[in-house]
């Protein structure tokens, strides 16, 4: 393994903070057998002039649903649950209930894996909220009970299983389970069968101890502070806490469910959440149990961010080399399209991998009458994909290229990139450059046939094949579909 020097990943930190401005961050890297280290760059508050430590106190948004699930794992080693059986026969508070008769019912590991058909914005007026989806209130206003913000019903909008749709209310609803099962307020069940276990002291659903980070948003006149504010959907994105903890809770997940102040779970659970659960095709790595897969070079990683107003936070971690990034940042932009290939990038430097575009693999033009034409993202209009991502995409040949763009209001994916094979033995997988998650894009159906769908890292999201005899973007004869 290549280290990193404290002084080298000071310099990395301030690299970050100069191509991705940002008024504070902090940054923590977990390496076998030496203590985490630590970066830290910016101000934690900028009228008291505070500075941004590794005790700094921030919101982590859905880094927390990792922790939920830990909770729900924990349950499950002691019998309490079953992943495979109906979460109605645990969930006392409220109920989940299918919009169409034939609907199978909701597992608990279909809320695991963000694919038990519950849709994110459950109302338009969310749409104008998208850093907290109207998820939030004021700070000190009364903050409602899962019962009663969903009224006593959760509807479940798609059959329970067939497609990834992600949710922060499947997470709220697993922390519900928690505390109808243990008959504890879920904020309690964390703070003594997971924060406190392993050493976390700054770390809760409440308000943990510890100088906290103010959010800000960068604006036309500057960094504006936000007011402070309550998660209402906390078990999916409510806790705050430190990069020293959270390194501390890295660790743990890294060592097999202990660190060195106790232990939260047995290894082989902690294998069996970063192992595939749900996969749209094989040839990507899919989602585990709450954590992303993804590839770092030829190693497998899991990961996970969390976005809220004024907040960004990315955990980053590769088993097989027991390391792991941690970067808490305050007052960015976008940092939901940067913070993961960032830490990618650091931890492909400290194990001295290669770059992501390391395949040299030669392009097979013959199958691209095939592949192009216009996809259907299977979103409901109100989903944050369908708003980032548009109501589909186009494959089409662009200056000899095959290109993949979106029909999305984000310039990048609307203007596209190209599609770079990236399996030298099967022509359907290629990588992109544009910002969907790890980059993956593959193709199914059958060999010599139209293909079916188009597969994204992303999420893992599905878009299928539109029934169009042309695509209105273009007149190249190899923009047609079949």
């Amino acid at each position: 393994m290549i280290g990193l020097d404290e002084h080298a990943l000071t310099r990395d930190a301030a690299a970050i903070a100069r191509r991705r401005p940002c008024v504070g961050l902090a940054l923590a890297l977990i390496r076998p057998g030496v203590p985490p280290a630590f970066a830290c760059h910016g101000l934690a508050d900028i009228a008291a002039r505070v500075p941004v430590t590794e005790d700094t106190v921030f919101r982590i948004g859905s880094l927390t649903k990792t922790m939920t699930a830990v909770a729900v794992m924990q349950l499950r080693d002691r019998g309490l649950i079953d992943l495979d059986a109906p979460a109605n026969v645990y969930l006392r508070a409220y109920r989940l209930g299918p919009e169409r008769a034939g609907f199978r019912p909701v597992t608990v590991r279909h809320l695991l894996t963000h694919t038990a058909g519950i849709r994110e914005v459950r109302r338009p007026s969310g749409l104008l909220r998208m850093r907290d989806l109207g998820e939030t209130v004021p700070a000190g206003a009364p903050v409602p009970t899962p019962a009663a913000y969903y009224r006593g019903h959760l509807r479940v909008h798609a059959d329970p299983g067939t497609r990834f749709m992600y949710t922060n209310h499947g997470f709220v609803t697993l922390g519900q389970i928690v505390a109808d099962v243990t008959g504890m307020p879920f904020g309690r069940y964390l703070r003594e069968h997971l924060f406190e276990p392993l050493g976390m002291r700054h770390t809760g659903l409440a308000h943990p101890r510890g100088a906290r980070a103010t959010g800000y948003e960068l604006r036309r006149h500057g960094a504006v502070a936000i007011a402070d504010y309550e998660v209402v959907t906390a078990a999916a994105g409510g806790v705050r806490s430190t990069a020293a903890d959270l390194a501390r809770y890295a660790t743990a997940l890294l060592g097999g469910g202990h660190n060195g102040h106790g232990a939260i779970l047995p290894s082989a659970t902690v294998a069996e959440m970063f192992a595939p659960q749900f996969q749209p095709d094989p040839r990507l790595p899919g989602i585990g149990l709450a954590f992303f897969r993804a590839e770092l070079s030829s190693l497998a990683a899991v990961e996970h961010d969390g976005v809220l107003p004024g907040f960004d936070a990315q955990l980053f971690l590769v088993p097989a080399a027991s390391a792991g990034v941690v970067i808490l940042v305050n007052g960015a932009r976008r940092g939901l399209h940067w913070l993961g290939p960032e830490a990618a990038d650091l931890l492909r430097r400290e194990l001295g991998l290669p770059p992501p575009r390391g395949r040299d693999v030669p392009h097979r033009p013959e199958v691209w009458a095939g592949l192009c034409g216009r996809y259907r993202l299977s979103a409901y209009p109100t989903d944050p994909a369908r708003l980032f991502l548009g109501a589909g995409a186009e494959v089409l040949v662009r200056n000899g290229q095959l290109t993949l763009r979106f029909l999305s209001p984000v310039p990048a994916l609307l203007r596209g990139a190209p599609l770079v094979p990236d399996d030298p033995g099967d022509p359907y997988v290629f990588r992109s450059a544009l910002p969907i998650g790890g980059g993956r894009v593959v193709f199914s159906g059958e060999p010599g046939a139209p293909a079916r769908a188009l597969h994204l890292d992303l999420g893992p999201l599905t878009l299928t094949r539109r029934p169009l005899t042309r695509s209105p973007f273009t007149r190249s004869p190899l923009t047609r579909n079949p």
